[in-house]
């Protein structure tokens, strides 16, 4: 079993507190966005046997378990996160599996380089996604149903918003749905900076469920993807519930602090909410026009303590145990590669002691018992 020394990356979206009381560390003043655990070529976490990358590189059927390499390949096939939302994160979907090869195929014959602004696909993997809340967490996931859009844009009372009021009660909802977001993100940008002023001071005058979107429009002024965010349900999420996010949801984080799980890749197609680059035809290839409840996710308790968050994907399997004082140990081995992380309390993990934001792996087939008070997520995968 190895402690993992992991890195935070300090996006501007970050807050620069949450994470910094999470590990009881004094906050710099800069943003700390994401703290990454696992073996991501990006930032991969640090043993004392070298990186994690490093380590089931040497030995990926000894590190991972048979089954997890024959399955997956020599490499830990998710990536684990503590994410601190202290502003709006980037309107963004991502592909499905087909999807990613095939984009990334694409790319590679083209000759754009993994590195270059405009490249959409950094690798052939999917990305679905799980996030769980630590504190009251607020993001947009999925399309709401058309109808409710158009009453939500037709009471700002904003002119220029008018004909996507009609188009999303002319016609059915798909196609609705994919002709209003096509028309926002093609507008003509000077008129659209214009009707996204507009829409933020009616959101400012309104409060209520036209709130989240007000705090979108300060922090990104005159961006389509202001719009684009209203057509989105708006989730709060208390701690404990979690949202999953399949391949084609739009979504977008707007605050609080979670820990996140995804499978192992960086394929991002963005709306907008930032400068980054937006392949509009791309995009609207891969998102899925279908409007529903973005569906909270609550954990399922089992007999042995363990609750687990089941989402529909093997490159992850996220759970929790809320340990009490006093209370049996639970032996967690397993025949697959495991990140056990602490963010509440005091956890005993094997000979380590773990605070709240402190984490192990634990190699495939390793003895693995916890104890303690306070609570411990498991991360693996299912083979």
């Amino acid at each position: 079993m190895d402690r993992l020394d992991n890195t935070v990356r300090p996006y501007a979206w970050g807050s620069p507190t949450a994470i910094p009381h999470l590990l009881g560390l004094t906050p710099t003043g800069e943003p700390q966005a994401e703290m990454w655990m696992g073996a991501h070529a990006g930032a991969p976490s640090r043993t004392d046997r070298g990186t994690l990358a490093e380590v089931i590189g040497a030995d990926p059927r000894r590190e991972l378990g048979e089954r997890t390499a024959a399955k997956f390949g020599p490499r830990l096939p998710f990536l684990l996160k503590i994410l601190a939302a202290g502003a709006p994160l980037s309107l963004q979907v991502h592909p499905d599996l087909e999807q990613a090869r095939e984009g990334y195929e694409d790319e590679e014959r083209r000759g754009i380089p993994v590195d270059a602004p405009h490249r959409n696909y950094k690798d052939a993997n999917h990305k679905p996604e799980l996030i769980c809340a630590l504190t009251e967490f607020d993001g947009l996931c999925g399309f709401r149903a058309p109808a409710h859009t158009a009453d939500l844009l037709d009471g700002l009372g904003v002119d220029s918003l008018k004909p996507y009021v009609d188009l999303l009660r002319a016609h059915p909802e798909e196609a609705a749905l994919r002709e209003v977001l096509t028309a926002i993100l093609t507008a003509d940008r000077a008129e659209t900076a214009h009707t996204v002023t507009a829409a933020a001071t009616a959101c400012d005058r309104l409060g209520g469920d036209y709130a989240p979107y007000a705090g979108i429009a300060h922090q990104y002024p005159g961006d389509p993807g202001v719009i684009a965010a209203m057509l989105l349900n708006h989730v709060r999420l208390q701690p404990g519930e979690a949202l999953f996010l399949g391949a084609g949801i739009p979504h977008a984080y707007l605050s609080g602090l979670g820990v996140e799980i995804m499978a192992n890749s960086d394929n991002v197609l963005r709306c907008g909410l930032t400068p980054k680059h937006v392949d509009v035809p791309e995009l609207l290839r891969i998102v899925r026009f279908e409007p529903g409840d973005p569906g909270v996710l609550r954990p399922e308790a089992s007999p042995d303590g363990e609750e687990l968050y089941d989402t529909p994907v093997d490159e992850f399997r996220l759970s929790r145990y809320v340990l009490t004082k006093g209370g049996d140990a639970h032996d967690l081995t397993l025949a697959t590669p495991q990140i056990l992380l602490c963010t509440a309390g005091t956890v005993l993990a094997g000979e380590h002691d773990l605070t709240p934001g402190r984490s192990v792996f634990v190699p495939a087939g390793e003895k693995a018992e916890v104890s303690g008070e306070g609570t411990l997520f498991r991360a693996t995968v299912i083979v």
